[in-house]
């Protein structure tokens, strides 16, 4: 009988919404879960205690892009190799700041919005990519994968949006660009930017309270929750990890789990 097979995920932006489902779904006994969030969840913390998955939570600002990179690439290198069967990276922490018109838009607010949107992904893509080349070098032969969680938003401009837009468009062309690279190589990774649908998450809530003056689709998010067309972080997790399994992941590196 052979032993079950023992995949490792990292998760950022897991403590709450879509990431906090992700990770939930991905705790099992066979599993090693890392989860790199501002804040760590007890509540994930004692679901993994009940499955006794192996699960690590990280307290790390993403702003600081060079800290989290180099964090998590000295911990991938600790790791025993042949002990994984696959290893999975998904980036899923965004920010949205003041809802506005640039101009409007704080130079910090700016500059952190797309450091934690796009300069961290890519960090910390980097740095996994590199890690896990050198198991890869020194024989290992699981599957790498890197799944970053754009938006629509991403491939639709917006009024009063700006910084997030063009954070998520582009984690969609880093994306594009990074699969090339892995494509040149024995065993590269496969990478997907993948727009999970519209969540009921705090996200919402944020936008649906923005100023109408400022802000002219507010009445769109305001009538996506009042007509039901929300997809609850749970469902929506369980699309993404759907998506992550497919065979032919990687096919399509810029994709929508609508389509």
């Amino acid at each position: 009988m052979t032993d079950p097979a023992r995949h490792l995920t990292i998760v950022t932006g897991a403590s709450r919404g879509l990431g906090l489902a992700l990770a939930r779904q991905r705790l099992s006994p066979q599993g090693v879960l890392l989860c790199i969030s501002r804040h760590t969840s007890d509540a994930l913390a004692h679901a993994a205690t009940e499955v006794g998955a192996h699960l690590e939570q990280w307290t790390q600002d993403l702003a600081q892009t060079a800290e989290a990179a180099e964090r998590l690439e000295r911990w991938l290198h600790s790791l025993h190799a042949p002990a994984l069967d696959s290893a999975t990276l998904i980036n899923n922490a965004g920010v949205i700041p003041a809802i506005g018109p640039l101009n409007d838009c704080p130079a910090q607010d700016l500059a952190h919005a797309l450091r934690v949107g796009l300069e961290a992904p890519m960090a910390l893509t980097g740095a996994f990519l590199r890690a896990t080349q050198a198991w890869v070098d020194a024989g290992w032969q699981g599957p790498r994968k890197v799944l970053n969680i754009s938006s629509g938003l991403g491939r639709r401009a917006m009024a009063g949006q700006a910084p997030y837009c063009a954070a998520k468009a582009g984690l969609d062309h880093f994306s594009r660009c990074t699969a090339l690279d892995e494509a040149q190589r024995p065993h590269g990774a496969r990478v997907v930017s993948l727009a999970p649908g519209v969540i009921d998450t705090d996200m919402q809530v944020q936008l649906r309270a923005g100023d109408p003056a400022r802000f002219p689709d507010r009445a769109r998010f305001v009538g996506l929750k009042t007509g039901g067309l929300l997809t609850p972080p749970e469902a929506a997790a369980t699309q993404v990890l759907a998506h992550l399994e497919h065979a032919d992941f990687g096919q399509d590196v810029v994709a929508d789990v609508r389509d």
